[in-house]
Protein backbone atom coordinates (compact mmCIF):
# COMPACT_ATOMS: atom_id res chain seq x y z
CA UNK A 1 0.00 0.00 0.00
CA UNK A 2 1.35 3.46 -0.83
CA UNK A 3 1.79 5.95 1.97
CA UNK A 4 1.15 9.65 1.63
CA UNK A 5 2.50 12.27 1.51
CA UNK A 6 5.58 11.27 -0.49
CA UNK A 7 8.57 10.28 1.65
CA UNK A 8 10.65 13.17 0.25
CA UNK A 9 8.49 15.58 2.27
CA UNK A 10 10.22 14.40 5.43
CA UNK A 11 13.37 16.12 4.15
CA UNK A 12 11.64 19.41 3.26
CA UNK A 13 11.94 21.68 6.28
CA UNK A 14 9.66 24.67 6.78
CA UNK A 15 11.03 28.06 5.79
CA UNK A 16 11.47 29.28 9.36
CA UNK A 17 11.95 32.94 8.48
CA UNK A 18 8.47 32.99 6.93
CA UNK A 19 7.03 31.71 10.18
CA UNK A 20 8.95 34.29 12.18
CA UNK A 21 7.75 36.98 9.76
CA UNK A 22 4.18 35.83 10.28
CA UNK A 23 4.60 36.30 14.03
CA UNK A 24 6.09 39.75 13.46
CA UNK A 25 3.10 40.72 11.33
CA UNK A 26 0.71 39.38 13.95
CA UNK A 27 2.38 41.59 16.55
CA UNK A 28 2.14 44.55 14.17
CA UNK A 29 -1.58 43.85 13.76
CA UNK A 30 -1.87 44.15 17.54
CA UNK A 31 -0.38 47.63 17.33
CA UNK A 32 3.28 46.82 18.04
CA UNK A 33 5.96 48.78 16.19
CA UNK A 34 8.08 46.18 14.36
CA UNK A 35 11.47 46.82 12.76
CA UNK A 36 11.65 44.26 9.97
CA UNK A 37 15.17 42.91 9.45
CA UNK A 38 14.14 39.31 8.88
CA UNK A 39 12.98 39.11 5.27
CA UNK A 40 15.14 39.21 2.15
CA UNK A 41 13.06 41.77 0.31
CA UNK A 42 14.02 45.30 -0.69
CA UNK A 43 11.86 47.92 1.01
CA UNK A 44 11.84 50.17 -2.06
CA UNK A 45 8.77 50.26 -4.31
CA UNK A 46 8.82 49.02 -7.89
CA UNK A 47 10.48 51.74 -10.01
CA UNK A 48 7.99 54.04 -11.70
CA UNK A 49 9.04 53.23 -15.32
CA UNK A 50 8.36 49.56 -14.62
CA UNK A 51 4.92 50.33 -13.18
CA UNK A 52 4.11 52.55 -16.16
CA UNK A 53 5.06 49.79 -18.61
CA UNK A 54 2.79 47.32 -16.80
CA UNK A 55 -0.10 49.78 -16.71
CA UNK A 56 0.24 50.53 -20.40
CA UNK A 57 0.16 46.84 -21.25
CA UNK A 58 -2.81 46.11 -18.98
CA UNK A 59 -4.78 49.02 -20.43
CA UNK A 60 -4.76 47.21 -23.77
CA UNK A 61 -6.46 44.20 -22.22
CA UNK A 62 -4.48 41.66 -24.23
CA UNK A 63 -3.15 39.62 -21.33
CA UNK A 64 -2.56 36.26 -22.97
CA UNK A 65 0.03 33.51 -22.66
CA UNK A 66 3.50 34.19 -23.99
CA UNK A 67 5.96 31.61 -25.23
CA UNK A 68 7.04 29.21 -22.51
CA UNK A 69 10.55 30.68 -22.80
CA UNK A 70 9.26 34.24 -22.39
CA UNK A 71 8.64 37.29 -24.56
CA UNK A 72 11.24 37.36 -27.35
CA UNK A 73 11.79 41.08 -26.81
CA UNK A 74 12.41 40.54 -23.08
CA UNK A 75 14.88 37.73 -23.77
CA UNK A 76 16.67 40.06 -26.19
CA UNK A 77 16.69 42.85 -23.59
CA UNK A 78 18.25 40.53 -21.01
CA UNK A 79 20.91 39.49 -23.52
CA UNK A 80 21.66 43.16 -24.20
CA UNK A 81 21.93 43.76 -20.45
CA UNK A 82 24.74 41.20 -20.22
CA UNK A 83 26.60 43.07 -22.92
CA UNK A 84 26.07 46.46 -21.24
CA UNK A 85 26.69 45.42 -17.63
CA UNK A 86 29.37 42.77 -18.06
CA UNK A 87 30.79 43.32 -21.52
CA UNK A 88 29.88 39.69 -22.20
CA UNK A 89 27.86 38.42 -25.15
CA UNK A 90 25.20 35.80 -24.52
CA UNK A 91 22.70 34.62 -27.14
CA UNK A 92 19.05 35.41 -26.45
CA UNK A 93 18.31 31.78 -27.38
CA UNK A 94 20.01 30.73 -24.14
CA UNK A 95 17.81 32.93 -21.93
CA UNK A 96 14.65 31.50 -20.39
CA UNK A 97 12.29 33.87 -18.58
CA UNK A 98 10.94 32.17 -15.45
CA UNK A 99 8.49 32.54 -12.58
CA UNK A 100 11.07 34.12 -10.31
CA UNK A 101 14.52 32.74 -9.56
CA UNK A 102 12.69 29.91 -7.77
CA UNK A 103 11.16 28.91 -11.10
CA UNK A 104 14.61 29.00 -12.67
CA UNK A 105 16.05 26.72 -9.99
CA UNK A 106 13.08 24.40 -10.31
CA UNK A 107 13.66 24.06 -14.05
CA UNK A 108 17.40 23.54 -13.63
CA UNK A 109 17.01 20.79 -11.05
CA UNK A 110 14.16 19.13 -12.96
CA UNK A 111 16.50 19.00 -15.96
CA UNK A 112 19.63 17.80 -14.17
CA UNK A 113 18.89 15.88 -10.95
CA UNK A 114 18.70 12.09 -10.97
CA UNK A 115 17.47 9.98 -8.05
CA UNK A 116 20.35 9.62 -5.62
CA UNK A 117 22.63 12.07 -7.41
CA UNK A 118 24.56 14.33 -5.04
CA UNK A 119 24.70 18.11 -5.37
CA UNK A 120 27.17 20.23 -3.46
CA UNK A 121 25.90 23.38 -1.75
CA UNK A 122 27.40 25.88 0.66
CA UNK A 123 26.48 25.57 4.34
CA UNK A 124 25.28 28.11 5.42
CA UNK A 125 23.25 28.75 2.32
CA UNK A 126 19.80 29.59 1.02
CA UNK A 127 17.56 26.82 2.42
CA UNK A 128 15.29 26.35 -0.59
CA UNK A 129 18.25 25.26 -2.73
CA UNK A 130 18.67 22.00 -0.87
CA UNK A 131 14.91 21.48 -1.01
CA UNK A 132 14.86 21.93 -4.80
CA UNK A 133 17.49 19.20 -5.03
CA UNK A 134 15.53 16.88 -2.76
CA UNK A 135 12.24 17.55 -4.57
CA UNK A 136 13.71 15.88 -7.65
CA UNK A 137 15.11 12.95 -5.66
CA UNK A 138 18.64 14.27 -5.57
CA UNK A 139 20.71 14.41 -2.42
CA UNK A 140 21.96 17.80 -1.21
CA UNK A 141 25.43 17.70 0.34
CA UNK A 142 26.44 20.71 2.40
CA UNK A 143 29.99 22.03 2.26
CA UNK A 144 30.72 23.79 5.56
CA UNK A 145 32.12 27.23 4.72
CA UNK A 146 33.86 29.52 7.16
CA UNK A 147 34.96 33.09 7.66
CA UNK A 148 38.59 32.42 6.72
CA UNK A 149 37.42 31.67 3.17
CA UNK A 150 34.81 34.42 3.11
CA UNK A 151 32.02 31.89 3.70
CA UNK A 152 32.52 30.51 0.18
CA UNK A 153 33.71 27.07 -0.94
CA UNK A 154 37.21 26.68 -2.34
CA UNK A 155 38.40 24.32 -5.04
CA UNK A 156 39.85 22.10 -2.30
CA UNK A 157 36.44 21.99 -0.57
CA UNK A 158 34.72 20.87 -3.77
CA UNK A 159 37.39 18.27 -4.46
CA UNK A 160 37.14 16.92 -0.92
CA UNK A 161 33.35 16.46 -1.14
CA UNK A 162 33.25 15.12 -4.70
CA UNK A 163 32.72 11.38 -5.18
CA UNK A 164 31.31 8.91 -7.69
CA UNK A 165 27.73 9.94 -6.83
CA UNK A 166 28.38 13.67 -7.32
CA UNK A 167 26.50 15.29 -10.20
CA UNK A 168 27.27 18.95 -9.71
CA UNK A 169 27.23 22.00 -7.48
CA UNK A 170 24.88 24.90 -6.86
CA UNK A 171 26.78 27.97 -5.67
CA UNK A 172 25.71 31.56 -5.00
CA UNK A 173 27.64 34.81 -5.40
CA UNK A 174 26.73 37.08 -3.66
CA UNK A 175 25.37 34.53 -1.22
CA UNK A 176 22.43 34.45 1.14
CA UNK A 177 22.80 34.68 4.16
CA UNK A 178 26.40 35.93 4.20
CA UNK A 179 26.44 38.50 1.39
CA UNK A 180 29.87 37.26 0.30
CA UNK A 181 31.19 36.70 -3.22
CA UNK A 182 33.33 33.98 -4.76
CA UNK A 183 36.47 35.48 -6.25
CA UNK A 184 36.94 34.98 -9.99
CA UNK A 185 39.96 32.68 -9.69
CA UNK A 186 38.16 30.31 -7.32
CA UNK A 187 34.99 30.21 -9.40
CA UNK A 188 36.95 29.53 -12.59
CA UNK A 189 38.90 26.73 -10.88
CA UNK A 190 35.74 25.14 -9.45
CA UNK A 191 34.02 25.34 -12.84
CA UNK A 192 37.03 23.70 -14.49
CA UNK A 193 37.16 20.87 -11.96
CA UNK A 194 33.44 20.09 -12.21
CA UNK A 195 33.72 20.13 -16.00
CA UNK A 196 36.60 17.63 -15.86
CA UNK A 197 34.46 15.33 -13.72
CA UNK A 198 31.59 15.47 -16.19
CA UNK A 199 29.43 17.33 -13.68
CA UNK A 200 27.26 20.41 -13.95
CA UNK A 201 27.64 23.82 -12.28
CA UNK A 202 24.70 26.10 -11.43
CA UNK A 203 25.47 29.61 -10.14
CA UNK A 204 22.89 31.76 -8.38
CA UNK A 205 23.55 35.43 -9.27
CA UNK A 206 20.26 36.91 -8.06
CA UNK A 207 22.02 39.58 -5.96
CA UNK A 208 24.11 40.86 -8.84
CA UNK A 209 23.73 44.61 -9.07
CA UNK A 210 23.74 44.81 -5.28
CA UNK A 211 27.52 44.75 -4.88
CA UNK A 212 29.37 47.57 -3.18
CA UNK A 213 33.04 47.38 -4.13
CA UNK A 214 32.60 47.16 -7.88
CA UNK A 215 30.64 44.92 -10.22
CA UNK A 216 30.58 41.17 -9.76
CA UNK A 217 31.70 38.98 -12.65
CA UNK A 218 29.16 36.64 -14.18
CA UNK A 219 29.98 32.94 -14.10
CA UNK A 220 29.05 32.80 -17.78
CA UNK A 221 32.54 34.03 -18.65
CA UNK A 222 34.00 30.83 -17.19
CA UNK A 223 32.27 28.49 -19.61
CA UNK A 224 29.24 28.18 -21.88
CA UNK A 225 28.24 24.98 -20.07
CA UNK A 226 27.25 26.77 -16.83
CA UNK A 227 23.65 27.42 -15.76
CA UNK A 228 23.14 30.91 -14.30
CA UNK A 229 20.08 31.92 -12.25
CA UNK A 230 18.97 35.56 -12.10
CA UNK A 231 16.00 37.49 -10.79
CA UNK A 232 14.05 40.71 -11.16
CA UNK A 233 13.37 40.63 -7.40
CA UNK A 234 16.46 42.02 -5.70
CA UNK A 235 18.36 44.66 -7.70
CA UNK A 236 15.30 45.47 -9.81
CA UNK A 237 12.96 45.72 -6.75
CA UNK A 238 10.24 43.52 -8.29
CA UNK A 239 9.73 40.78 -5.69
CA UNK A 240 5.95 40.47 -5.97
CA UNK A 241 6.03 40.31 -9.77
CA UNK A 242 7.59 36.83 -9.51
CA UNK A 243 9.89 37.04 -12.48
CA UNK A 244 13.42 35.84 -13.09
CA UNK A 245 15.51 34.17 -15.75
CA UNK A 246 17.78 31.21 -16.36
CA UNK A 247 20.75 31.22 -18.75
CA UNK A 248 21.16 27.68 -20.05
CA UNK A 249 23.83 25.92 -22.10
CA UNK A 250 22.61 25.57 -25.69
CA UNK A 251 22.44 21.78 -25.51
CA UNK A 252 19.84 21.97 -22.72
CA UNK A 253 17.66 24.68 -24.26
CA UNK A 254 15.08 22.32 -25.77
CA UNK A 255 14.86 20.23 -22.60
CA UNK A 256 14.29 23.32 -20.47
CA UNK A 257 11.64 24.53 -22.92
CA UNK A 258 9.74 21.23 -22.64
CA UNK A 259 9.85 21.45 -18.85
CA UNK A 260 8.72 25.08 -18.85
CA UNK A 261 5.80 24.24 -21.14
CA UNK A 262 4.63 21.52 -18.79
CA UNK A 263 5.39 23.05 -15.40
CA UNK A 264 4.44 26.70 -15.97
CA UNK A 265 2.89 27.15 -19.46
CA UNK A 266 4.49 30.61 -19.42
CA UNK A 267 5.72 33.27 -16.98
CA UNK A 268 3.36 36.08 -15.96
CA UNK A 269 2.55 38.19 -19.04
CA UNK A 270 2.00 41.52 -17.19
CA UNK A 271 5.24 41.00 -15.26
CA UNK A 272 7.17 40.41 -18.47
CA UNK A 273 5.84 43.56 -20.10
CA UNK A 274 6.68 45.47 -16.94
CA UNK A 275 10.21 44.06 -16.96
CA UNK A 276 10.83 45.42 -20.45
CA UNK A 277 11.27 48.79 -18.73
CA UNK A 278 13.69 47.43 -16.11
CA UNK A 279 16.71 48.00 -18.34
CA UNK A 280 15.84 51.54 -19.44
CA UNK A 281 18.38 54.21 -18.44
CA UNK A 282 15.80 55.97 -16.24
CA UNK A 283 15.17 52.76 -14.30
CA UNK A 284 18.85 51.92 -13.95
CA UNK A 285 19.48 55.43 -12.56
CA UNK A 286 16.85 54.81 -9.86
CA UNK A 287 18.31 51.40 -9.05
CA UNK A 288 21.85 52.75 -8.77
CA UNK A 289 20.69 55.38 -6.26
CA UNK A 290 19.10 52.58 -4.25
CA UNK A 291 22.29 50.53 -4.46
CA UNK A 292 24.15 53.46 -2.91
CA UNK A 293 21.57 53.60 -0.15
CA UNK A 294 22.04 49.89 0.59
CA UNK A 295 25.78 50.51 0.85
CA UNK A 296 25.12 53.34 3.32
CA UNK A 297 22.94 51.05 5.42
CA UNK A 298 25.56 48.29 5.45
CA UNK A 299 28.26 50.72 6.49
CA UNK A 300 26.08 51.98 9.36
CA UNK A 301 24.83 48.63 10.63
CA UNK A 302 28.04 46.58 10.58
CA UNK A 303 30.00 48.67 13.13
CA UNK A 304 26.85 49.25 15.19
CA UNK A 305 26.33 45.51 15.64
CA UNK A 306 29.99 44.98 16.46
CA UNK A 307 29.70 47.62 19.17
CA UNK A 308 26.89 45.56 20.71
CA UNK A 309 29.07 42.43 20.89
CA UNK A 310 28.21 40.66 17.65
CA UNK A 311 31.15 39.43 15.56
CA UNK A 312 31.26 40.09 11.81
CA UNK A 313 34.28 38.18 10.49
CA UNK A 314 34.30 40.05 7.17
CA UNK A 315 32.34 42.83 5.55
CA UNK A 316 30.04 41.35 2.92
CA UNK A 317 30.50 42.66 -0.59
CA UNK A 318 26.93 42.25 -1.79
CA UNK A 319 23.25 41.47 -1.21
CA UNK A 320 21.71 43.16 1.85
CA UNK A 321 22.61 40.84 4.72
CA UNK A 322 24.99 40.70 7.64
CA UNK A 323 25.60 37.20 9.00
CA UNK A 324 26.67 37.83 12.56
CA UNK A 325 28.23 35.47 15.08
CA UNK A 326 26.27 35.88 18.32
CA UNK A 327 28.12 33.32 20.47
CA UNK A 328 29.27 36.01 22.91
CA UNK A 329 25.64 36.89 23.61
CA UNK A 330 23.69 33.63 23.44
CA UNK A 331 24.11 29.90 22.94
CA UNK A 332 20.83 29.62 21.01
CA UNK A 333 20.25 32.06 18.15
CA UNK A 334 16.71 30.81 17.52
CA UNK A 335 15.63 31.45 21.09
CA UNK A 336 17.43 34.80 21.04
CA UNK A 337 15.61 35.91 17.86
CA UNK A 338 12.22 34.92 19.21
CA UNK A 339 12.78 36.59 22.57
CA UNK A 340 14.09 39.71 20.86
CA UNK A 341 11.00 39.93 18.68
CA UNK A 342 8.60 39.55 21.59
CA UNK A 343 10.48 41.92 23.89
CA UNK A 344 11.53 44.66 21.48
CA UNK A 345 9.70 44.28 18.18
CA UNK A 346 12.96 43.76 16.26
CA UNK A 347 12.64 40.89 13.78
CA UNK A 348 15.84 39.10 12.68
CA UNK A 349 16.52 35.62 11.30
CA UNK A 350 18.26 32.86 13.28
CA UNK A 351 20.82 30.63 11.59
CA UNK A 352 18.44 27.68 11.81
CA UNK A 353 17.19 28.24 8.25
CA UNK A 354 20.58 28.19 6.59
CA UNK A 355 22.01 24.76 7.32
CA UNK A 356 23.80 22.74 9.99
CA UNK A 357 27.06 24.70 10.16
CA UNK A 358 26.84 26.26 13.65
CA UNK A 359 23.38 27.78 13.13
CA UNK A 360 22.95 28.33 16.87
CA UNK A 361 25.86 30.79 16.79
CA UNK A 362 24.60 32.98 13.95
CA UNK A 363 21.91 35.51 13.13
CA UNK A 364 21.11 37.15 9.81
CA UNK A 365 20.34 40.87 9.79
CA UNK A 366 18.73 42.21 6.59
CA UNK A 367 19.40 45.92 6.11
CA UNK A 368 16.16 46.33 4.17
CA UNK A 369 15.00 49.28 6.27
CA UNK A 370 16.04 52.91 6.40
CA UNK A 371 19.10 53.97 8.39
CA UNK A 372 16.75 55.64 10.87
CA UNK A 373 14.88 52.38 11.45
CA UNK A 374 18.13 50.43 11.65
CA UNK A 375 19.32 52.89 14.32
CA UNK A 376 16.07 52.30 16.22
CA UNK A 377 16.65 48.54 16.00
CA UNK A 378 20.23 48.88 17.27
CA UNK A 379 19.00 50.96 20.20
CA UNK A 380 16.33 48.38 21.10
CA UNK A 381 18.81 45.50 20.86
CA UNK A 382 21.23 47.39 23.06
CA UNK A 383 18.56 47.87 25.73
CA UNK A 384 17.55 44.20 25.39
CA UNK A 385 21.16 43.17 26.04
CA UNK A 386 21.31 45.46 29.05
Amino acid sequence: MPTFPASRLADIAPFHVMELMARARALAAEGRDIVHMEVGEPDFPTPEPVLAAAQQHLAGGRVFYTSALGLPELRAAIAAFYSTRYGFSVAASRIVVTAGASGALLLAMACLAEPGSEWLLSDPGYPCNRHFVRSFEGRPVGIPVHAQNNFQPTLADVQEHWNERSAGALLASPANPTGTLIDDASLAAIAGFIRQQGGQLIVDEIYHGLTYEGEASTALQFGDDIFVVQSFSKYFNMTGWRLGWLVVPERFARDIEKLAQNLFIAPSTPAQHAALAAFEPATIAILEERRNEFRRRRDFLAPALEALGFVLPGKPGGAFYLYANCARLTDNSDRFARQLLEATGVAITPGLDFGSNAPEKHLRFAYTASVERLAEAVDRIGRFLG
